[in-house]
């Protein structure tokens, strides 16, 4: 097999419709658009959801739940990621990041207790859970939380 030998397999690539060009296309003269009529016309697209007369169905759905425009997202770290650091280290979000254990800097970041951490460090975070602060202590470790900016 070489290179000119290859070509699509059959119905992979269909030619162009070539509308409005005479009786025999079976596409001529209206361009299969039907006569007359909104749809016939140029520029003629409905909105999405029109239903003619019915009720469309986003008003026959109910609303449900809430999100609070006020909601905070967090960075998730769990701290058997933390192992990772050599002792006595101070871990900060920039230092997280620069390891890739968060993506955005601009969320705050929350530490939770997943796991188990073997090394002394100084972590520093918006959040912990309590089981991620009593794991840290008990490690050796001291938590130190940062405000979060408004």
């Amino acid at each position: 097999m070489r290179i000119q030998d290859l070509k699509p397999n059959k119905k992979a690539r269909t030619t162009k419709r070539r509308k409005g060009r005479g009786i025999g296309s079976g596409l001529g003269k209206t361009s299969g658009k039907g006569h007359k009529g909104q749809q016939s016309r140029s520029g003629s697209k409905q909105t999405p959801g029109l239903e003619g007369g019915q009720m469309p169905i986003q008003r026959r759905i109910p609303k449900i739940g809430f999100v609070s425009l006020k909601r905070v997202k967090f960075n998730i770290v769990n701290i058997e990621s933390l192992n990772i650091f050599k002792d006595e280290t101070a871990v900060t979000p920039s230092l997280l990041r620069m390891k890739g254990l968060i993506r955005k800097i601009r969320c705050p970041v929350k530490i939770l207790g997943n796991g188990e951490l073997k090394k002394k460090l100084k972590v520093s975070a918006h959040a912990f859970s309590e089981s991620a602060k009593s794991d840290i202590e008990k490690a050796g470790g001291t938590v130190e939380i940062i405000k979060m900016q408004n």
